[in-house]
């Protein structure tokens, strides 16, 4: 390891001006990376705020729907159980296992779109992956 004394004055002059350099362009990288970052996050917080009440207004509507609905088809399958003593249950059970069926079927509809399109920061993440090739290469041609 080499002593300071070795070193002619003007040598540590320019050494520590490259790490103060250096410093300097790292945080800025940082930085840079944490505003696009930030930047998605809050284009992205300012969509769900305006689109939650409508959210909430289709989801009311919505469920109320949902009850009506099913109460009109279990209506419907008791007429066609007309006279058995069981016609409630097998209405309620068959309704039931139809609304699980298209519920299961939503459900991996829905998995598969967020397995498609993702739920993180796609620029974000490009950036940050073209910047550590970067760093690789840069740090394996200085070696």
């Amino acid at each position: 390891m080499p002593n300071h004394e070795n070193f002619p004055e003007n040598q540590l002059h320019q050494l520590s001006k490259l790490v103060v350099e250096m410093k300097n362009e790292l945080i800025e990288f940082v930085t840079t990376r944490f505003e696009l970052f930030r930047s998605e996050l809050r284009d992205a917080t300012a969509a769900w705020k305006a689109a939650a009440p409508l959210c909430l207004a289709a989801i009311v509507l919505l469920f109320t729907g949902y009850l009506l609905l099913t109460l009109a088809i279990v209506g419907l399958v008791v007429v066609a159980f007309a006279g058995n003593p069981d016609a409630w249950f097998f209405a309620f059970l068959i309704t039931g296992l139809a609304w699980c069926l298209f519920g299961a079927i939503a459900a991996y509809l829905a998995y598969n779109s967020l397995r498609r399109h993702g739920v993180l920061p796609r620029k974000t993440i490009e950036v940050l992956k073209a910047d550590k090739f970067w760093i690789e290469n840069e740090v394996g041609s200085q070696i």
